[in-house]
């Protein structure tokens, strides 16, 4: 089914979601979801509305002038439309960690993403055979100080190229640059682990367990230039005990990274994601 599906923020104020459906129905639309949410602290209204696009009276690229002159203007909105078709173009970025690539192909090649994935690249060769067994371009950029900058605009010309419109950090072991994020704003999916800032380094888990921890989570978040600290997509969390070794409890973060950054891609991809400042509201 091709479906449109309009994201809007603005004030809150009586009549948004009655001007929205009246708006929709009025030409002929036949709404499949709708969601709302109000943020009292900040006044402000969110919503999503998906609807069938076969039987609307608008052309694709007639609805945006006319939300916006109808309703939009009125309630001082800001808003953006998307649609289902074409299926988003996603860049994966990984290092040496397999188990999130290995979760995202193996979705992509079952049929649960909605998406098209024209290149994997990587800062290492290791998971070159891994990601063409799959039939997706693999690039190997090496990255070193003194070559980041041009790695980058190697990168960025391969995203161009290939019409890129996000781009997932499956354990990539690199930061981006400001000048990268710029290009992708709200638009770079990373996923880490919780113990950070508490257990930072090489080795998290072992210094986790010397510790003693008691639970494991993950969290999916698009990139911002501060590290690790942009809008939230998705967290999750699993118990551990004193008797899981160092082995184990790798193991048990990396099911928990897995689901976590899958969920967020599947969100993102869905237009179910509305970042604001830096907090997200997820319309589930």
């Amino acid at each position: 089914m091709n479906k449109a599906i309009l994201i809007i923020q603005c004030p809150d104020q009586k009549g948004i979601v009655a001007e929205v459906s009246r708006f929709l129905y009025s030409y002929e639309g036949n709404i499949l979801e709708v969601d709302q949410h109000v943020d009292e602290e900040m006044g402000r209204f969110f919503m999503r509305a998906a609807w069938e696009l076969d039987s609307f009276s608008l052309k694709k690229e007639e609805i945006a002038a006319r939300f916006e002159q109808e309703v939009g203007k009125r309630f001082k909105m800001e808003f953006t439309l998307h649609f289902n078709f074409p299926k988003p173009r996603m860049a994966i970025f990984v290092s040496k960690l397999s188990h999130c690539l290995f979760d995202i192909l193996g979705r992509y090649h079952a049929g649960q993403l909605e998406v098209d994935i024209p290149l994997v690249i990587s800062n290492h060769p290791d998971l070159k055979t891994i990601v063409e067994a799959f039939g997706i371009p693999f690039h190997f950029i090496p990255i070193h100080p003194e070559s980041k900058i041009s790695a980058e605009a190697n990168q960025l010309e391969l995203m161009k190229s290939h019409k890129i419109d996000f781009v997932v950090l499956a354990r990539y072991m690199q930061i981006l640059s400001g000048e990268f994020i710029r290009h992708f704003p709200n638009r770079i999916i990373n996923i880490h682990h919780s113990f950070l800032p508490a257990f930072v380094g090489a080795k998290p888990y072992h210094a986790a367990y010397e510790r003693g921890v008691k639970i494991i989570g993950a969290t999916a978040h698009y990139v911002t230039e501060e590290l690790d600290a942009g809008p939230i997509i998705e967290q999750e969390v699993a118990r551990v005990r004193h008797h899981n070794t160092v082995n184990e409890l790798v193991q048990i973060g990396q099911d928990v990274e897995k689901m976590v950054l899958s969920k967020a891609i599947k969100y993102h991809i869905d237009r179910k994601v509305l970042a604001f400042r830096n907090k997200t509201v997820i319309f589930y």
